[in-house]
């Protein structure tokens, strides 16, 4: 089953069966077909309208569409392989409406062998996509926010297998990078509503000490983002990644050894916590897993991470919530010592103050206390 199915998505019968060694090859080629239509000239939606007709021919669906996130909190057809083509651009969902919204809403993906049937399924003449019984779709997020939908469709009431969901996830990544590039939509859409370039923006969240502080915004980690997605060799791949989890295990345990956190307390129940996820072998099989598909190490993390975050990120477990950040800090730290640039703090201004979205353990521990 597909991280993410619930009641109503199980496969109407059994799907194709595929040995391990064709369903990576297949996933490579893919990959390198997506890689030449990215690098290829003429403008970002001409590349969008390139990747929606690989896709389609590679799940062998006949259709395959793309939704943008745009601001107000709406999803809008920029690309499509087998709808009407007039529909590009006309067609908008609102997150949670429709089965797309819902794949917005809840950032997981879904398979339908009947979508007409679902109880959110929501028709739009323009599309022509009435024909379609079938239906399968994944999230498109960045940094755990989500910035579009990817869909696949057929006539025919088909089970889309774990493999093809995950070749579509992995799709998905490519395409947040382009998303989230600036050239399919201006980011200044997504600015918050109350905030301009003249006026302060207010920003709510936990402090540390209470009271009245001025001095100067830092921002506690930028964005990292991955320059080259597709490996040329998947082996050397595997060797970075282990060469750079080795190095940043010796790092963490020099941390945490320089500054004397490994004593008997609470806190060092949360230490040993964090160093043991980070040798997590499950965590680690993943990352090899996507590395196998055709992906770089860098990507691979970053691929893992945006599955993890959608499989634990909205759980009711705080445990787990928690992990997810955990596993944020030990990706950025592992993509770090894969491409030898590090975002951690420098020096300071005199009066500084650090906004971070949270603060790990490992994190806190970087700053002058």
């Amino acid at each position: 089953m597909a991280w993410g199915q619930g009641e109503g998505e199980r496969p109407a019968g059994p799907g194709p069966k595929q040995g391990p060694g064709v369903s990576v090859t297949r996933s490579r080629r893919l990959l390198r077909n997506l890689r030449d239509a990215m690098a290829a000239g003429g403008s970002a939606e001409a590349r969008l309208q390139a990747i929606a007709r690989l896709v389609a021919a590679d799940l062998v669906a006949e259709v395959c569409s793309i939704y943008v996130r745009r601001a107000g909190d709406v999803l809008e057809l920029f690309a499509t392989e087998g709808l009407n083509p007039e529909a590009v651009h006309q067609t908008r969902l609102r997150i949670g409406e429709g089965l797309v919204g819902e794949i917005a809403a809840h950032a997981r993906p879904v398979a339908y062998a009947d979508a007409q049937a679902q109880p959110a399924f929501a028709y739009r003449p323009e599309t022509g996509e009435e024909l379609y019984h079938s239906f399968v779709g994944v999230p498109i997020t960045s940094s755990g926010r989500i910035v579009g939908v990817l869909v696949g469709q057929n006539r025919a009431r088909r089970h889309y297998d774990e493999e093809e969901i995950e070749t579509l996830q992995t799709v998905a990544m490519m395409l947040a990078e382009l998303i989230s590039g600036g050239e399919i939509v201006d980011p200044e859409e997504f600015l918050p509503a109350d905030g301009n370039a003249v006026l302060p923006l207010r920003l709510a969240g936990l402090s540390f000490h209470g009271g009245l502080a001025m001095g100067r915004a830092v921002l506690h980690r930028p964005r990292i983002s991955v320059e080259k997605v597709i490996a040329d060799d998947p082996a050397l791949e595997g060797k970075r990644l282990r060469r750079a989890l080795d190095q940043m295990l010796a790092s963490l345990d020099d941390m945490f050894s320089d500054t004397g956190m490994e004593s008997d307390g609470e806190h060092a129940e949360v230490i040993e916590t964090y160093k043991m996820f980070a040798s997590d072998t499950g965590w680690v099989k993943r990352i090899e897993d996507a590395i196998n598909t055709g992906l770089t190490a860098e990507a691979a993390v970053l691929r893992v991470l945006e599955d993890m975050r959608t499989r634990l990120g909205s759980s009711p477990d705080p445990y787990l919530r928690e992990r997810v950040m955990d596993l944020e800090d030990l990706s950025n730290r592992l993509i770090e010592h894969l491409t030898g640039k590090p975002s951690r703090p420098g020096k300071l201004p005199s009066s500084a103050i650090i906004v971070a979205p949270d603060l790990g353990p490992a994190e806190l521990l970087e700053y002058d206390r």
